[in-house]
């Protein structure tokens, strides 16, 4: 992994607290070098923004669920690829919702990839280690 990439955050994009501690101990179990920062609804979200502008370190990759409370995820991608400061962010929507108007939406609205959660934690790990994997070794991130 090249060492600008290992210090760059993961932001977490995610309300339900079973879930970030899933995503949590997943990564942690996979020894993940990256920081994960989380916001806890689509507000906290787009709060990221004004400080990436203000000069803090842009994320690797931004995590996001769809279903949030005060901003939809949808939204919140919406906004992250229509701003100059974060459109070029890596964002992989990880959420329950299986519904073909959400993955379509989702990549008309410009995300990188769409990837139901699996519910069991096994298979959840599994999960992480693919998208540490990929957008954390292999990908050549924007700077």
């Amino acid at each position: 992994m090249n060492m600008d990439a290992s210090n760059r955050p993961i932001c977490l994009v995610e309300d339900n607290p079973a879930d970030v501690d899933l995503t949590l101990r997943a990564f942690a179990r996979r020894r993940l070098a990256n920081p994960v920062h989380v916001a806890r609804d689509g507000e906290e979200a787009l709060a990221w923004i004004p400080r990436w502008s203000a000069g803090e370190v842009l994320p690797l990759l931004i995590l996001l669920d769809l279903k949030l409370p005060r901003i939809d995820g949808l939204e919140v991608l919406r906004q992250l690829k229509g701003n100059s400061i974060s459109h070029n962010i890596p964002v992989v929507v990880l959420t329950t919702s299986e519904e073909d108007k959400d993955v379509e939406a989702a990549y008309r609205l410009g995300a990188n990839s769409y990837i139901v959660k699996p519910v069991d934690f096994v298979k959840f790990v599994e999960v992480a280690a693919q998208v540490e994997m990929y957008w954390c070794m292999l990908n050549t991130p924007p700077r």
